[in-house]
């Protein structure tokens, strides 16, 4: 199964039947072709023919009908944040732009959900949101737009209490390979109706149809909210006081974990002061009463494990300072080595192995020689490397994907997953048959029976 065009698509006559769709929101051009190409991974670029920039989910089908008839890939876009490769058009193709399409179409306050159309930003839903007593709860980091976050199942630091994109989607609309259009589910929050066709696509990343339109569970602004800083004497002891904290069940809402070398790393990018030593990020949500208890049983916890006093982020505003300054820590880490590529990766593993996880890492790490921070959302047994490279040092670069290699082995073998939040695209798609043996053959099947001309995405996640 090939979804590569007989001929030249720029020369074939497709431009033109695409333009009579979108008109001037198409272009060829060299820069925007590259630019559609890429993400945020070390991944070299792979750019489109064509990029066109839709403005409604019929627009999205008649493209998708053009492509399909031709047997041109299909490439959905949002806003090139992956890690993975998931954007390279590998055999060229149709970029799809959905950043047009941004409007919020609909917030039920009563219902705590909403309804927005793909190429809304987690940002700017949450600027909409803000005078409804209501938050979106995903938050990856980057201002990801939802279609993309749903396409790759994000997740991010408030996995650990509210989950992750595969909890939080309620509904999609959903163009086919074919270019049907269809709606998976309605704002009920619970059905037993049918197949589940909204966790389908949920982490489909393109590869079954291009997601135009996401329903949304939201949650109430706590009452109160508090940030807390801890150092640990080592990797282990922050990693084991993170591990107790879940099994008392304290309801964190955020659990995040900084090595030395990413502490340092951000207290220069984003001029900070704290130890430069392996670090929790704690954020705690309720009621006043409810989060001085949870406070309380934590720094308990943390002072059991060798855990410094907290600091704390009281205000609004030095809170947002604390979370932005983790957001950023990839490029903080880049920041450590000037002119430097970005190799991010990461694995999940069940709580009670991650510390053997994380330690034997760090160890992996120093006999590589490989410059690689340590981040991560540790209350779900999460965790991130950031290698800093040359990629033009053939030797480091080699070095670099052994390491992944063994990272990503050492996670399965404790029976996690290859990728906890980054997702497969193209980088991760060797390590699928590993963690899930013979099921890969009938996700192979669910992609052929949805894309039988294998256009939607080509060479992401199973190949065919």
């Amino acid at each position: 199964m090939t979804a590569q065009p007989a001929s030249d698509p720029i020369e074939d006559g497709l431009t033109e039947e695409l333009h009579a769709i979108v008109g001037q929101r198409l272009t060829t051009a060299p820069a925007a072709r590259e630019q559609h190409g890429r993400d945020e991974s070390y991944h070299a670029p792979q750019p489109p023919d064509v990029v066109v920039f839709a403005a409604s989910t019929e627009e999205v089908s008649a493209i998708v009908k053009v492509c399909a008839r031709r047997r041109v890939p299909v490439i959905p876009f949002g806003t090139g944040t992956s890690l993975e490769g998931h954007v390279a058009a590998l055999r060229g193709g149709v970029c799809i732009d959905l950043t047009q399409m941004n409007e919020v179409l609909a917030v039920n306050v009563e219902d705590m959900d909403c309804t927005v159309q793909a190429g809304v930003t987690r940002k700017q839903l949450g600027e909409h949101l803000r005078d409804t007593g209501l938050f979106f709860a995903v938050d990856p980091g980057a201002d990801a737009s939802i279609g993309g976050m749903a396409a790759t199942r994000a997740s991010g630091t408030n996995a650990v209490r509210y989950g992750t994109m595969r909890e939080t989607v309620l509904a999609l609309t959903v163009v086919l390979a074919d270019g049907r259009i269809i709606r998976t589910s309605r704002r009920a929050r619970k059905s037993s109706a049918g197949y589940d066709l909204t966790r389908l696509f949920v982490g489909s990343e393109g590869t079954l149809g291009v997601i135009t339109e996401v329903t949304l569970r939201l949650h109430g602004v706590p009452e109160a909210i508090s940030v807390a800083v801890s150092a640990f004497p080592d990797l282990a002891a922050a990693v084991n006081a993170t591990i107790t904290t879940i099994q008392a069940g304290v309801p964190v809402a955020r659990i995040e974990i900084l090595d030395d070398k990413q502490m340092e790393a951000i207290n220069k990018y984003s001029n900070l002061d704290y130890p430069q030593a392996p670090t929790l990020f704690f954020e705690f949500h309720g009621s006043e009463a409810g989060v001085v208890e949870q406070v309380e049983t934590v720094k308990a916890v943390a002072s059991d494990f060798g855990g410094s006093d907290f600091q704390w982020a009281t205000g609004a505003e030095d809170r947002a300072r604390l979370w932005q300054a983790r957001h950023d820590a990839f490029y903080a880490a880049m920041a450590l080595r000037p002119g430097s590529k970005g190799y991010a990766t990461d694995v999940c593993v069940p709580i009670s192995r991650l510390a053997e996880c994380i330690v034997e890492t760090r160890k992996d790490i120093e006999d590589s020689k490989i410059l690689a921070p340590i981040v991560g959302h540790v209350g779900d047994g999460n965790f991130h490397l950031v290698m800093v490279l040359d990629p033009d040092d053939a030797d480091e670069m080699a070095r670099a994907k052994a390491l992944n290699e063994r990272l990503v082995m050492r996670g399965l073998a404790m029976d996690g997953t290859c990728t906890g939040e980054h997702g497969v695209g193209h980088g991760k798609i060797d390590f699928l048959v590993a963690e899930h043996g013979e099921a890969v053959s009938v996700m192979r099947t669910i992609k052929t029976a949805l894309d039988p001309l294998g256009i939607m995405n080509p060479g992401k996640i199973v190949r065919v």
